[in-house]
């Protein structure tokens, strides 16, 4: 028997439709852990499909899948808010157990990672977290990185740099931006008792060390937070990347395996 990923089409609770891939393994499998990519990135992000790679072998689906306006997830990419984005994961998992999969693991990247820790905080029958350097603080981010007269022009013009691509400006409401504002990480980690781990680079340049060694301190489960030497918040160095990923697929893998047979 072979690998087999299929193309899915859901929706969340607003009637947005969400595109997403689930990889099952040869054989089938119960157990499955949900991706969830960055900011302006997509499902078939090297992390996701690094992580499937890894995790498939195992007997792990994965489910990978685009936020509202990021790549084959219909809805404009200005009506993307943090809780849209809770809202569509807590549907991805729907789906997963809709299929049958008993024990679920959540697995987020940067911004991803903040809109999981937010979803588990909701959910509450998630196995395990794995958080990629995750946003706790997004308000605080976007400050650093655009600054004042950044922000300024955010509010004139509601249109953002394209991050991803260093060019044009993107159409994104000023009010992403108050909406962040009320979903901090840190608070919703306090509701958070499943065992999380967390890959953070030494010098992100993005997302400051800082923020998930509190975010460590918030949580109330078994945590653990994993800082690689020299890596940055793309792991761009190869041998960061092999490493951040065998840490999130190992913890997925752990956790979700002292569950198999029940």
């Amino acid at each position: 028997m072979t690998n087999f990923e299929e193309k899915l089409t859901f929706t969340d609770q607003t009637g947005n439709p969400i595109a997403g891939i689930l990889a099952t393994p040869a054989g089938g499998a119960h157990r499955l852990a949900v991706l969830c990519h960055g900011f302006l990135s997509n499902k078939n992000s090297a992390t996701n499909k690094a992580l499937t790679a890894m995790l498939m072998p195992l007997g792990i689906a994965t489910l990978r899948f685009d936020f509202l306006g990021h790549g084959e997830s219909g809805g404009p990419f200005e009506r993307l808010t943090v809780g849209a984005a809770v809202q569509q994961t807590l549907a991805a998992i729907m789906v997963g157990t809709s299929r049958g999969y008993r024990t679920v693991a959540l697995v987020g990247s940067s911004f991803g990672g903040l809109v999981a820790i937010l979803a588990a905080a909701e959910h509450g029958k998630l196995v395990c977290l794995a958080l990629k350097c995750p946003v706790s603080d997004f308000p605080q981010m976007l400050r650093d990185e655009l600054g004042e007269e950044g922000l300024q022009q955010w509010q004139a013009t509601n249109t953002i740099p394209d991050f991803a691509q260093g060019s044009a400006r993107i159409k994104l409401p000023f009010s992403f931006y108050e909406d962040c504002a009320q979903h901090v990480a840190y608070a919703a980690a306090e509701a958070v008792e499943i065992p999380t781990l967390i890959v953070h680079g030494e010098v992100d340049e993005c997302v400051p060390v800082a923020h998930s060694l509190r975010l460590q301190q918030t949580l109330r489960g078994n945590t653990s937070c994993v800082v690689l030497p020299g890596a940055d918040h793309h792991f761009s160095n190869p041998l960061h990347f092999r490493q951040m990923v065998t840490h999130l697929g190992s913890w997925v893998a752990d956790h979700l395996g002292t569950h198999v047979g029940e």
